[in-house]
């Protein structure tokens, strides 16, 4: 297998182990446990939590100390057994304390997939801006494959997902340890500053004034990007509480019907080289921040019937709503910083987006809908959960419009090969 079937297989299954279960928990967590609202919220601020320190710690350690295949490696095997051990847990706050310890060890490992992957496409001196985007469509394809088994396996309220997730993440374990060799790239300097030698240059770019706006409006846009993760599956799932809906092929397949937008992820992805390089970041995620606020307003809308057209747009829109922010963004970072702080660099914008992004994201909300958006009889009011999603989605789309300033350079973004 040539390099970029490798790297095309690594994400794949990096993808395929959240997908197994990302989606589907809450029907776990609500349809099988019966668990709170209140406490789901803080499932999902697990990601945001290990997102704070893990991707930059690793991405430290993968700069300075050890090959990044290799800590990416343990790093599957720890979160792949953390994973099978949660079908054996019955309390809530046990869930969540061992979901955490499953989240510290997967979360880095998305920014490390990263690094590796940009590091093996340049030591064998492939455009990363062209060829990487096609590469990293397979980790969506992963992504739908695993909820697609989920689903037509009878697992999407079941413990299995967890088990499907464990047993992938040994598997991709055991495959990274015979990637390509990424060996530290700054290894420092004797009598260098105490911040170098811990490994802690790449925090020295939010001193630049345009890369601090980045990542604090990287933050925003993660919160938002929980908030389907979180409510999307469940959300399509509801409508079995509604007499005439209660039989259609929404509520029977919602995994699927929500893989829809993962299908999406994968025409989007294929279209961000074209799109990050005749209109540069600004516009692209700004482009994304749009693609959010329909995302929103189209679930408040949509059902299973007459509105199903709403539903699937939605599904579709997402694909260009995660793409243009997460993936771009990714490729945004890599233009500013050099091959010595890579690593870190990518760890800082997985900890402002996955991490105090979703943090925000999973506990406001969670407290938001328990508060406000939840009837008498339990059951939520979707309607207003979504257009107050929306409503957040285009203020922070107008101040980052507003705020952030950059001219697009098309040499920039073509040097990102090199």
């Amino acid at each position: 297998m040539g390099i970029k079937g490798r790297l095309t297989l690594l994400n794949f299954l990096q993808f395929f182990i959240w997908g197994a279960w990302l989606i589907t928990i809450a029907n776990y967590w609500f349809g099988t446990k019966q668990w709170s609202p209140t406490e789901f919220g803080a499932v999902f601020s697990t990601m945001g939590i290990a997102s704070l320190f893990m991707p930059t710690l690793t991405g430290i350690i993968a700069d300075r100390w050890m090959n990044a295949e290799r800590l990416y490696g343990v790093l599957h095997l720890l979160g792949g057994a953390a994973l099978l051990y949660l079908p054996q847990i019955e309390t809530s706050t046990t869930f969540i304390s061992v979901i955490l310890v499953a989240m510290i060890c997967y979360m880095p490992t998305i920014a490390l997939m990263n690094t590796i992957s940009y590091t093996v496409l340049k030591n064998n001196n492939y455009d990363v801006i062209k060829v990487f985007p096609p590469i990293r469509v397979w980790g969506t394809i992963g992504f739908i494959v695993a909820m697609w088994v989920t689903n037509l396996t009878g697992s999407k309220a079941s413990a299995n997902q967890f088990y499907i997730a464990g047993f992938v993440s040994f598997l991709l374990a055991a495959y990274s340890f015979t990637m390509p060799q990424c060996k530290p790239q700054n290894k420092g300097q004797k009598g260098a500053p105490l911040a170098e030698t811990l490994g802690l240059n790449a925090f020295k770019l939010f001193k630049n004034y345009k890369m601090a706006l980045f990542f604090i409006f990287s933050m925003f846009l993660g919160a938002a990007l929980q908030l389907t993760n979180m409510y999307g599956d469940v959300f399509l799932d509801s409508f079995k509480h509604v007499d005439k809906y209660a039989d259609s092929f929404v509520v029977k397949y919602s995994t699927i019907i929500m893989s829809i937008s993962q299908i999406s992820e994968t025409l989007f992805i294929l279209a961000i080289p074209f799109f990050l390089k005749k209109f540069g970041i600004k516009k692209v995620m700004l482009i994304s921040m749009v693609a959010w606020v329909l995302r929103f307003g189209l679930f408040a809308y949509g059902d299973p019937a007459g509105g199903l057209w709403m539903i699937i747009l939605s599904c579709i829109i997402y694909g260009m709503a995660f793409d243009f922010f997460n993936i771009s963004g990714s490729l945004f970072v890599e233009t500013q910083c050099d091959s010595s702080i890579r690593a870190s660099a990518q760890g800082l914008f997985m900890m402002m987006t996955n991490g105090f992004g979703a943090i925000m994201g999973s506990w406001i909300s969670g407290i938001i809908i328990g508060a406000f958006f939840t009837g008498n009889d339990g059951n939520f009011i979707w309607m207003d959960i979504w257009n107050t999603f929306a409503i957040y989605s285009l203020v922070i789309a107008i101040f980052f419009a507003i705020l952030f300033k950059h001219k697009h350079d098309q040499k920039q973004v073509e040097n990102i090969a090199h």
